[in-house]
């Protein structure tokens, strides 16, 4: 029967959490003279949980309900509210049908017409016999931001903030200049007519929905445009960021040699695509994601969180499946694609599932954030076992305003690392080519509990000016780790002769301590740490130590670094590895103390984590 023809059945009604959000409601009062309206209790209970969570969906659904009852002062409809409250507990349960039933439960108890934009709840009222009528969402094909009217051909972002005039980001990669919309400063009403203009729409879109609804923020992808909102308390501020990609290109219209295009074709089924945020990585993972749909004639699908890749509609894009990629991995397993666009690697997780897909056989396109064209396979060497990156990763494109600025390829093989000799250091190394030159530009491998990532170019290059390699670093804290086990409070100083030698200055009277019995000591260490170590007087050589390697401690609210106690009142330089962290003078327990809270010890923490070193150096 169709109850919308008949008002008997209309003159008293009680919707559902759906209808009340999408404002279906309206649509079936219209005409009907004093219609009475009940509400239940539940309805009220959910949507002020959802507000409580800062949902979008929550707060419009409590506007709705505060317009209706505007009606009903104009004596144009009689709102009530019935029914029992749900609690936590069964609030809690609202994805598995308890707000619905109780919602249910009255429309039956009070013989009304239970209206809802939910098809699930529809069926289920049917087949209790229960008067319903059911409203889909509307459907609009020809629907329009009203932030759109800040775009124009070349914007690549919109970026709006209360208080603050309307900013945009203009040009292409490599030629970005963020731009003055208006000299009219944007104000909190502004922002909140936008903000629901884009919830609305989210709602009635078919090519619109809502990626991330959170207290403080919210995440929409509307057709092309990716929006992110911020709001109190997660920001201080009302904030609107609209991004939409420039143009689709083609992956004909980048510089790339006939070998690249060939490799991509036949040899490539790991790909990183890399580069820094806004180089345009995106674009290209689209051109490729069309070169293998269309030219190649491969099933590709995508994973991304928000869905903001711009491809044709033979791709089809997955988000996270129930807020879960490794789901999302799970079935792609099952569709068995030829190639999936990861967009983008971030998190451990990402890398692992990134790589347990490629060695169940799909072709996999990854982007990653990095600044060097390493950093990408470095990201992901640390996160995997070394010896199976060529299967996971054999081609890795740095992007660079727009281009193709470099490509690596790796292969796996057994050797002695560049800059050690002895043949018992031989040990599996990961080799990164340049594709085109095939020259060795670095080497992955293992030292002690380290993975060391080792730029060729270092070690090969005498005009350079000398810098520590990762190498040397990790050796340096190594040796400088088993020293302090036998003389913690001695001055030290290391010198790197070679790649494959050190030579260690300690105070005379520390030496046959370290040397050992017949040379032991010293052997044993050389042992372990594979590099030779000469072992020299400092007071032999009549010379004043100017550097000191530091012993550092951290508890709650402190960063200890701690000095021998003869530099008592005296001011030294503290370093991270090169790089300048502060000038103090030593405390009267032989220690430096700094709060954890100041941004030089999170300097310091970084630094430890890369084994890079602190030092102090006597102020001159």
């Amino acid at each position: 029967m169709d109850y919308l023809d008949d008002n008997e059945y209309l003159k008293k009604i009680v919707p559902d959490t759906s209808s009340i959000i999408e404002n279906s409601i309206k649509e079936i009062i219209d005409g009907i003279e004093y219609p009475e309206i009940i509400i239940s209790e539940a309805v009220i209970a959910e949507l002020e949980y959802q507000a409580n969570k800062g949902k979008s969906t929550g707060i419009q659904g409590l506007k709705n309900i505060e317009d209706l009852q505007k009606l009903g002062e104009k004596n144009l409809l009689s709102i009530t509210f019935a029914g029992k409250r749900p609690n936590n507990y069964e609030i809690s349960l609202s994805k598995t049908g308890e707000i619905d039933a109780m919602i249910r439960d009255l429309a039956k108890s009070e013989l009304a017409t239970l209206i809802t934009s939910d098809k699930v709840q529809s069926w289920v009222a049917k087949s209790q016999a229960i008067n319903v009528i059911y409203i889909p969402q509307d459907i609009n094909e020809d629907i329009k931001l009203k932030i759109y009217d800040f775009f124009d051909e070349d914007t690549m972002s919109l970026h709006l903030k209360e208080n603050v005039v309307p900013m945009a980001k203009k040009g292409k990669p490599g030629n970005i200049n963020l731009v003055k919309l208006s000299n009219e400063k944007l104000s909190y009403n502004q922002l909140q007519e936008f903000i629901d203009d884009i919830i609305e729409i989210s709602r009635h879109d078919f090519k619109s929905y809502i990626e991330m609804d959170m207290e403080g923020a919210i995440v929409v992808q509307s057709r092309e445009f990716r929006i992110s909102i911020a709001k109190p308390p997660f920001s201080e501020g009302l904030e609107i960021t609209a991004v939409r990609p420039v143009s689709n290109v083609s992956i004909y219209e980048y510089e790339m040699s006939d070998i690249l295009i060939e490799r991509l074709k036949n040899n490539s089924n790991g790909i990183l695509i890399s580069g820094s945020p806004g180089a345009g990585k995106s674009t290209f993972a689209q051109a490729l994601a069309e070169f293998y749909s269309k030219e190649m004639n491969k099933i590709v699908k995508t994973m991304e969180s928000p869905r903001d890749l711009q491809v044709s509609d033979e791709i089809t894009q997955y988000s996270p499946l129930e807020g879960s990629m490794e789901k999302t991995s799970n079935l792609l397993l099952l569709v068995r694609p030829d190639f999936t666009i990861y967009d983008e690697l971030r998190k451990t997780d990402d890398f692992h599932i990134f790589a347990d897909m490629r060695l169940a056989g799909v072709g996999m396109i990854g982007v990653v954030h990095s600044t060097k064209p390493i950093d990408g396979i470095q990201r992901i060497a640390s996160r995997v076992e070394l010896g199976i990156i060529p299967s996971i990763i054999d081609t890795n494109i740095f992007i660079e305003d727009g281009e193709i600025k470099t490509v690596y390829k790796t292969n796996l093989t057994v050797k002695v690392p560049s800059g050690m000799k002895e043949a018992d250091l031989a040990r599996p190394v990961i080799e990164v080519h340049d594709f085109i030159t095939n020259e060795l530009k670095h080497e992955i491998y293992t030292y002690g509990e380290q993975t060391i990532v080792m730029d060729i170019d270092l070690l090969s290059s005498p005009e350079k000016p000398k810098k520590k390699s990762s190498l040397e670093n990790i050796a340096e804290k190594e040796i400088l780790k088993e020293i302090k086990k036998i003389i913690p409070k001695s001055r030290l100083k290391i010198e790197f002769i070679s790649k494959d030698r050190i030579d260690l200055y300690i105070e005379n009277r520390y030496v046959p301590k370290i040397i050992g019995k017949s040379g032991k000591r010293i052997a044993k260490i050389e042992e372990k740490l594979g590099i030779s170590i000469g072992v020299e007087a400092i007071d032999e050589l009549n010379e004043e130590v100017k550097t000191l390697y530091l012993e550092v401690n951290k508890t709650k609210k402190f960063i200890s670094l701690y000095f021998p106690k003869e530099f008592v009142g005296e001011v030294f330089e503290i370093y991270a590895g090169d790089i300048y962290l502060l000038t103090s003078t030593v405390g009267k327990n032989a220690l430096v103390r700094i709060r954890k809270n100041l941004e030089i010890s999170d300097s310091i923490t970084n630094a430890l984590k890369s084994n890079v070193p602190i030092i102090a150096k006597k102020a001159v």
